[in-house]
């Protein structure tokens, strides 16, 4: 239950910490870093669903490497917003 809750902080963190004149540039980097940390303090998960955030991450990865910042912000935040929602932590 923790574990579930301090990644839904990391993902809130980095989702409302972005201020909305942030290049893409600098919001693909964080999102990666929030992916990242969620990726690896993630609870116990179905398999699948850890292999389409890993996926999603690579992706991301591939993005930024060559310079398609727009796509890397849709992937991370794609990802990070199904990753909340599945989080029973937010589920009131």
């Amino acid at each position: 239950m923790k574990h579930s809750a301090i990644a839904g902080l990391f993902i809130t963190a980095a989702l409302l910490a972005s201020p909305v004149f942030a290049s893409d540039e600098d919001l693909c980097a964080s999102n990666i870093q929030a992916l990242n940390d969620a990726i690896t303090t993630a609870p116990a998960t179905s398999d699948g669903a850890l292999e389409n955030a890993k996926a999603a991450l690579a992706n991301a990865q591939k993005s930024q490497a060559s310079g398609d910042h727009k796509a890397c912000v849709a992937e991370t935040t794609r990802m990070l917003q199904k990753i909340q929602n599945r989080d029973p932590a937010n589920k009131g």
